[in-house]
């Protein structure tokens, strides 16, 4: 996404603890809780809402990657897992609770609090402290609010962040919890029908020559998965493949451009249905021992300890009929030279 990410934009575009704004941060959230909807209603709950991973396209407008902790929930189920980013994670993750989407829209809100505070609710830019720490704050300390919130922004927010999921706006109706959140009157003016129609111009459109990243290698925190730790072992392993990783925005451009549609159209066949093309059919031909001459065209090299014979002194085999001209010829001459 030639956009970048939100992460960017708070930090790098608009100066040090200043935040993107009121109507900024509303239309950005507006449309996170629109995928967040889209995802709650298909059984997902994300897990990993973040700055980082909203990123913006050519048109300004949101578009949620890195689903790689998002789990399906089952119809009237549950799900444990510690799983998410320090700092967003809700107190239920971090107790190893069960839970259904309410850790979606906590974490919504510490995304919501960012953008207009312009720092994490819990932790400092680039505080040290420790995970536990962090932990602690989430779990008993509450966020403070300054005066760049408004009335509407802070009620919405502290909705969000309540530390009891039953007390969390849009947690009490389980995969529509959606629209208690739309419903909010920090939403009141925005007409979310046409939002989801692509219809409300986004307010900022990036510029398609500028490069919205700090540094390509600016890879920074990432999301943690309990109990998995990678060591010296695993980057030797994973050095050997020489395709590296592909980014789930590249993946996504690549499926929305449909540059790939064309390997999926197949030839068709003399009763006119679709069948795959010769490469396709994974039948290998029938070859012989003698003829076999590997993938090349010349002739395969022998590897043998004997000395090549040059061409020009190798026998020649002599065909059966001719042999027999060439005894005819020579007993012919014999006779005349008697």
């Amino acid at each position: 996404m030639n956009g970048g990410d939100l992460k960017f934009h708070i930090y790098n575009m608009c100066g040090a603890d200043t935040g993107l704004g009121l109507e900024r941060a509303r239309f950005y959230a507006a449309q996170v809780a629109c995928g967040l909807d889209h995802l709650h209603r298909m059984g997902i709950v994300y897990r990993d809402c973040k700055p980082e991973n909203i990123l913006l396209d050519d048109a300004g407008h949101v578009r949620i990657s890195d689903l790689g902790l998002a789990v399906d929930v089952p119809e009237g189920g549950s799900v444990r897992g510690r799983v998410g980013t320090v700092g967003y994670m809700a107190p239920e993750v971090i107790d190893n609770e069960r839970y259904t989407f309410s850790p979606d829209w906590f974490s919504f809100g510490c995304l919501v609090y960012e953008m207009i505070e312009g720092r994490a609710p819990f932790r400092a830019r680039k505080e040290k402290v420790k995970r536990e720490e962090v932990d602690r704050r989430v779990k008993h300390e509450q966020e403070k609010y300054s005066s760049k919130f408004s009335e509407c922004a802070r009620s919405l927010c502290s909705g969000l962040l309540a530390k009891c999921a039953a007390a969390r706006l849009g947690c009490g109706a389980g995969r529509r919890g959606a629209a208690h959140v739309k419903a909010h009157r920090f939403f009141l003016h925005l007409n979310f029908a046409r939002l989801d129609a692509g219809m409300v111009d986004a307010p900022f459109v990036p510029d398609p020559h500028a490069v919205y990243a700090k540094d390509v290698l600016d890879i920074e925190q990432f999301s943690t998965v309990k109990g998995v730790n990678l060591d010296a072992a695993d980057d030797t392993f994973y050095g050997k493949f020489n395709t590296g990783s592909v980014s789930i925005p590249w993946q996504t451009e690549m499926i929305e451009t449909g540059c790939y549609a064309e390997l999926n159209v197949f030839g068709r066949g003399e009763d006119n249905k679709e069948v795959p093309t010769a490469d396709l059919q994974l039948v290998p031909a029938a070859t012989t021992q003698e003829d076999d001459t590997g993938c090349f065209d010349f002739a395969r090299r022998v590897l043998c300890g004997a000395k090549k014979v040059p061409a020009r002194l190798r026998p020649v085999a002599v065909p059966a009929h001719l042999n027999s001209l060439q005894l005819s010829v020579v007993i012919g001459h014999s006779d005349e030279l008697n």
